[in-house]
């Protein structure tokens, strides 16, 4: 069985492709099969998020593709960005995950969640596409230690990390 463990930038030896849902990509032990029917193990630092086009390599230095599958999501439109911005808010007030594009967002299919952004007045589009969501302000490539962050920390707030020397 092939073990794949680490990102890579470089397709040099690629010997197939790895086809996943988003919930496949956020684990970070998970056995699949490649688009050949060969058996993969993955072993990726907790925290990292795989997505559609990554490399991954392991021991042996053969590459594969990951490639984000087809799964059952909603496109949100709205006719004005303040009832997108309000169902982006209630969204994430839900700990919804959310793909953010050019004047829409993408959520995984979920009756419950049709119905409250209908409510606020957006329209819904059943599709069948790769599902790709924001990973957070806070988020990198996996459980990191050092400051770089996707987004800036604000100067007044401070957060612990392990490995932080305590203030005298």
């Amino acid at each position: 069985m092939l073990t794949l463990h680490t990102k890579v930038t470089s397709a040099a030896n690629l010997c197939g492709r790895l086809v996943l849902l988003y919930d496949q990509r956020e684990k970070c032990r998970l056995r699949a099969r490649l688009d050949s029917g060969e058996d993969v193990a993955i072993f990726t630092v907790r925290g990292t998020v795989l997505r559609g086009g990554d490399l991954l390599t392991g021991a042996d230095d053969r590459r594969v593709e990951v490639v984000a599958a087809l799964e059952p999501t909603y496109a949100v439109r709205c006719d004005s960005a303040f009832v997108l911005a309000r169902c982006a808010f209630h969204l994430g007030n839900r700990h919804t995950q959310v793909q953010i594009g050019e004047g829409m967002l993408t959520i995984r299919a979920d009756p419950v969640l049709r119905e409250m952004v209908e409510g606020l007045g957006a329209s819904v589009e059943e599709q069948v596409a790769a599902f790709e969501p924001e990973q957070g302000a806070y988020a990198g490539s996996g459980h990191r230690h050092d400051d770089h962050f996707l987004a800036p920390v604000p100067a007044r707030q401070k957060i612990h990390r392990p490995g932080d020397q305590a203030l005298a």
